[in-house]
């Protein structure tokens, strides 16, 4: 199994940063693409970002060139840095994790428990 942790969220003004960050642990024999999603109320959930473990890179449209995902191999964690929040970049936010729990066959996807973060005008 995969556990995925996540902290780093908040309340925060418009146009100011936060920093997500989700650790991996448990037992796995690799991770494939990490990656962060968001769900508003009455909203189904969103792709925020995403980063193949050879280091490809994913943004939602509405996120570019205000938000930056990376991540450390070596930590099993990836991290959110969201800049210039608007508030309707507030949602909850749920990292994803594709893993694999054996030397070969197809990754499984993992959820984190999600974390709030709220962008007040």
């Amino acid at each position: 199994q995969v556990q995925l942790v996540e902290s780093g969220g908040g309340l925060v003004q418009a146009g100011g940063s936060l920093r997500l960050s989700c650790a991996a642990s448990g037992r796995f024999f690799s991770i494939n693409a990490m990656g962060w999603y968001r769900q508003a109320p009455g909203n189904q959930r969103e792709l925020v970002a995403v980063i193949a473990s050879g280091g490809r890179i994913n943004y939602a449209d509405s996120v570019k060139g205000r938000f930056t995902i990376s991540r450390d191999n070596a930590k099993n964690t990836v991290y959110l840095q969201m800049n210039s929040l608007k508030p309707e970049d507030t949602a909850v936010y749920y990292c994803n994790a594709a893993a694999s729990t054996q030397p070969v066959g197809i990754p499984a996807g993992y959820w984190g428990q999600g974390t709030q973060v709220t962008v007040s005008s």
